[in-house]
């Protein structure tokens, strides 16, 4: 078994929205690992950063990620999924989506009050240092590239599923 598809990209580009509706379009289960970590480590992303620290967190991030891939699921990925070499490496071979976004699109959905760990301070500086550093991974890793700036997720779903077929 495989995952349909895999979704990345920087927080805010719509992964798990657009995740959610590509399971339901295809008839399949939707899969998000940051909801996987969270299950099973029994608390929110940002106590496992606060309490053990970003590579605890990424070890975890690891293995749900090893456990999803060997689904049928439509997967999305944390943002910084795609920094561990193994795991672009695990990739290879698989229906990667990068869902690209500009930083004003990005900020506007992620919002500047969030509680995600990565981003905390200048939410907009943040967000755009993580996503010029990680944005050659996505690319490393993509079949397909969707911009999704302006667009709703059913046209964005639709432009996924016509590369799929």
């Amino acid at each position: 078994m495989s995952p349909v598809v895999v979704l990345v990209g920087p927080p805010g580009s719509g992964k798990s929205t657009i995740a959610e509706l590509l399971a339901e379009r295809l008839g399949v289960r939707h899969r998000d690992t940051d909801t996987d970590i969270e299950a099973e480590a029994g608390k929110p992303i940002s106590d496992i950063f606060v309490d053990h620290g970003e590579p605890h967190f990424r070890a975890l991030e690891r293995a749900a990620i090893v456990a999803a891939l060997q689904g049928d699921d439509v997967l999305s990925l944390g943002g910084g999924a795609i920094l561990d070499p193994d795991t672009r490496a695990d990739l290879a071979g698989h229906n990667v989506v990068f869902l690209d976004v500009s930083l004003g699109e990005a900020a506007k959905r992620v919002g500047l009050g969030v509680a995600r760990p990565l981003l905390l301070g200048n939410v907009r500086t943040q967000l755009r240092n993580l996503m010029e550093a990680r944005r050659p991974l996505y690319t490393e890793v993509a079949k397909l590239t969707v911009q999704t700036d302006n667009r709703t997720p059913d046209e964005i779903a639709d432009e996924i599923l016509e590369h799929l077929k």
